[in-house]
């Protein structure tokens, strides 16, 4: 399975903050945004990604990721010259998806939460062993405010309204896809919304027509956090902020990842670290200590 990390987008509602960077390059307390759906991708043992954004943003997230070799992964990249919609992604990443299936993350979604590769894990296997699709929900406290998934007790998705006056549940649908090989075809065939975009929606909609549409809940003990406002932004960083302080350890360490999986050795990971400062490199220098 491949992954791809949609940072695209202009970022309107974070301006003027993202008048000079991408919002998906903006810190979370002590790392950029997008290391968090990175890591979300390395937990699901995914090590080839794709990173789509707008001509304007990709040499920035070149500079700062590279092609990925530092922490064992396969990094590629994409233009996404206009905000057209996510299911554009697998449209635009046809021939980094080759025969692979699939996972999409939305490069300001931050997931956190004990157990997550796990579900990560499973989600996968469903997909690669079933065919079938996996989207992700969170139980939120309203959820006119947002895209409702209505479910059985088999997991199996019966609806999906975009921010309904009366939900039939309680559950989110959040920025994290597992889809199988077949989505690039659909992709290709979603018509433009009204908004003139290639709607995610719709790309779900054709799985639930074929009864292929399952939903891993993300229950209790998890956190989902869009960092899509300023408001959303700063609390996102003041949870990380807390976590971190409390417990000593890094949320997100891409290196932290790449070496618990063996990915990288503490060799190369210290030929990465000599000479270079601050808290991040210092922890990771405890790491090997």
């Amino acid at each position: 399975m491949k992954g791809i990390i949609l940072a695209g987008g202009s970022g309107t509602r974070l301006h003027p903050l993202t008048h000079a960077v991408s919002k998906q390059l903006l810190p979370v307390y002590d790392k950029p945004m997008i290391y968090y759906p990175l890591s979300v991708l390395m937990l699901a043992n995914i090590r080839e990604v794709l990173i789509i954004s707008t001509p304007k943003d990709l040499p920035n997230f070149k500079h700062l990721l590279g092609d990925g070799s530092d922490i064992g992964m396969k990094l590629s990249y994409a233009e996404q010259a206009e905000p057209k919609g996510l299911a554009e992604a697998f449209v635009i990443g046809e021939d980094f998806i080759e025969n692979d299936d699939v996972c999409l993350i939305l490069g300001d979604n931050i997931f956190y939460g004990a157990g997550l590769s796990g579900i990560l894990a499973d989600a996968k296997q469903k997909v690669e062993s079933s065919d079938e699709a996996v989207i992700f929900g969170y139980h939120v406290e309203n959820p006119r405010r947002y895209g409702v998934a209505e479910i059985n007790d088999k997991e199996d998705v019966l609806s999906i309204e975009e921010k309904p006056e009366y939900p039939k549940g309680n559950h989110a649908v959040v920025g994290l896809y597992f889809y199988p090989n077949s989505v690039i075809d659909i992709a290709k065939k979603v018509e433009p919304s009204h908004r003139g975009e290639l709607e995610i929606t719709s790309v779900n909609a054709a799985y639930l027509e074929q009864k292929k549409l399952k939903l891993q809940a993300l229950n209790r003990g998890f956190a989902w956090l869009d960092t899509g406002t300023h408001e959303a932004l700063t609390e996102a960083t003041e949870f990380i902020k807390a976590l971190e302080k409390r417990t000593g350890l890094k949320i997100s360490c891409l290196e932290e990842i790449a070496l618990s999986k063996k990915w990288i050795s503490k060799a190369e990971l210290k030929s990465q670290i000599d000479g270079k400062k601050g808290d991040y490199y210092g922890y990771l220098q405890r790491l090997m200590d």
